[in-house]
């Protein structure tokens, strides 16, 4: 498999997945300006869509979408611990997370990223992010992570919260989430993620 990524971006979930998993893949980076390759390919030809995350799987075929991906990778393994199994009431519960973290904090955090939208516009993304924040703040204050172990959910939840001090946010305001993040960093699949990402050459 090949993990095509950019650094600062969602597709960290999947890496970090990937290699708690032990799954062989192999990492490319991609220019989300230039929408270049490392492997010098135009990634538009890859992903349509134009961003990260893509993952193109050995048969040719290429899955977008983190919370697709993320769930893809889970089900190559079975039996592990990232994801219930499909068709129970607790796989129903993981989507609910990762619907809830895509469209609520992914989505919400993406603008503030933008130089091209307005400080005014931008205070009102932030205090929508800040309210999804205030609620995870009370369901991470009573449990380690968001189904109780962690999973693939968590590393998706953990890759954006990553961005909150881009954003100048401190997450020492939620105290709950700022023991989260402390968990879930020293793990050696977040660090050996986020430390093969930035070895990568620019492109």
């Amino acid at each position: 498999m090949k993990l095509y990524f950019a650094p600062m971006t969602c597709s960290l979930s999947p890496h970090i997945v990937l290699r708690e998993l032990g799954l062989p893949f192999e990492l490319i980076r991609v220019n989300n300006q230039t929408k270049r390759t490392g492997e010098g390919r135009d990634f538009l030809k890859i992903n349509p869509k134009g961003y990260v995350a893509a993952l193109q799987l050995d048969n040719g075929e290429v899955l977008t979408e983190g919370p697709a991906i993320l769930q893809f990778l889970a089900d190559q393994v079975p039996g592990n611990t990232l994801a219930p199994a499909v068709g129970t009431w607790e796989r129903i519960r993981l989507q609910e997370h990762l619907n809830f973290i895509s469209s609520e904090i992914h989505g919400a955090s993406a603008p503030l990223f933008s130089a091209e939208i307005p400080e005014a516009v931008k205070a009102i993304f932030r205090q929508r992010l800040f309210k999804r924040l205030d609620y995870l703040n009370v369901q991470l204050g009573s449990q380690d992570y968001l189904m109780g172990s962690f999973g693939i959910a968590d590393a998706y939840l953990f890759t954006v919260l990553t961005w909150l001090p881009t954003f100048n946010i401190a997450i020492a305001e939620w105290p709950a989430l700022a023991s989260y993040m402390k968990r879930i960093g020293p793990r050696p699949s977040a660090l050996a993620a986020i430390a093969a990402e930035e070895a990568t050459s620019p492109v």
